[in-house]
């Protein structure tokens, strides 16, 4: 009888049932991730050739059997943003595929490898990009060039309106949109300093520099007079942003938006939004659009700007989790339904039903 041996065996055989304990759990977490993030869709890769270079786009198309589908254009909001946004768009990307709609996308330049640099491009230049790429999905046999319409974030609103006035779009989604540059940043700033409890003090020297910063750029300085004026304090601002900014901040999509009148359009605002005054964007686009009765306003209270939940956004432990095992749950609640019903609600001609 050997009785020394038994405690080594029970432990041995604790330590493999831990050790397949582990091995299942880690299993079960892989495989709960995986089915989250599978997506009743067909994704592919695409090229786009504009302006003498390639955009690095992605196609996500439904598998409905259906050999052509209407087309949702997705317009980036401010970043250096690749095609499926960290596959942050994959869950709308479904949701219009559950509406017979495709999602085209595609790689800012600079970012991802794609050649150029999104840094040197004005709203414009945004505008004629996304322009080319109707222009190419047109000519595709499996896109219903009669269903073609624009979805953007943020930033977008002021290139959505002159895609518009360059190419005929049957739909616009325009998610958090400002109207005016200038106007947005100061309300973004005044918002920022409510939320960090800034002082009288504070509030009224951050004022002082954004004013300053105002002629500067009214006058064309350089980055190095910028810097110079900041007391030598770049605060985080750079060459190539300074020069993005140069470019774009007199942008004001009041005169732009009339291109949009009888074209429907879903509007969708968040009620926690520190970047853009939902309510000036609101009545804006009730202003310029409204006559044609073609608009739909959503507003969402628990959404933060990027039309995430607040509580998630606020935590980015909260996201990155959210993101790993409940994708389509990062979403104010309703945002991803009213997309698909928004397209559904369009005719074969992609105008809006009675």
């Amino acid at each position: 009888m050997c009785p020394k041996i038994q405690p080594r065996r029970r432990g041995l055989r604790a330590t493999v049932w831990s050790l397949v304990t582990v091995l299942v759990v880690a299993a079960g977490l892989t495989g709960a991730v995986l089915r989250q993030n599978s997506y009743d869709m067909d994704v592919r890769r695409v090229s786009i050739r504009h302006g003498g270079h390639t955009l690095n786009g992605v196609l996500a198309a439904p598998k409905d059997g259906r050999e052509r589908h209407g087309l949702v254009v997705y317009v980036h909001g401010d970043g250096p943003i690749d095609a499926t946004h960290d596959d942050g768009y994959k869950p709308m990307w479904e949701a219009n595929a559950k509406a017979g709609y495709a999602s085209l996308s595609w790689d800012k330049p600079g970012v991802a490898g794609a050649p150029g640099d999104w840094l040197d491009q004005s709203m414009d230049d945004r505008a004629n990009e996304a322009a080319a790429a109707i222009a190419w999905a047109r000519a595709r046999p499996d896109i219903d060039r009669d269903r073609i319409g624009l979805w953007g974030a943020s930033q977008a609103g002021w290139v959505l309106p002159k895609v518009a006035a360059k190419t005929p779009v049957s739909f616009v989604i325009a998610v958090s949109p400002a109207i005016n540059w200038l106007q947005q940043g100061r309300y973004n700033l005044l918002a920022e300093l409510r939320a960090d409890g800034a002082s009288a003090a504070r509030t009224k020297a951050e004022i002082a520099k954004s004013d300053h910063t105002r002629q500067l750029l009214a006058r064309h300085a350089t980055f190095e007079e910028y810097v110079t004026a900041m007391g030598g304090d770049a605060n985080g601002m750079t060459v190539d942003r300074w020069g993005f900014i140069s470019k774009n901040y007199t942008a004001d999509a009041t005169q732009d938006l009339p291109a949009l009148r009888g074209v429907p359009v879903l509007l969708t605002l968040a009620g926690h939004d520190i970047n853009v005054d939902t309510a000036d964007t609101e009545r804006g686009y009730r202003k310029a659009l409204d006559a044609g009765g073609a608009l739909t306003v959503k507003r969402y209270p628990d959404a933060a700007h990027s039309l995430l939940k607040r509580s998630i956004e606020q935590s980015d432990l909260k996201t990155t989790l959210t993101a790993l095992f409940a994708p389509r749950s990062l979403f104010a609640d309703g945002f991803l339904d009213d997309q698909r019903q928004f397209l559904e609600g369009l005719g074969r001609d992609g105008n809006a039903t009675p």
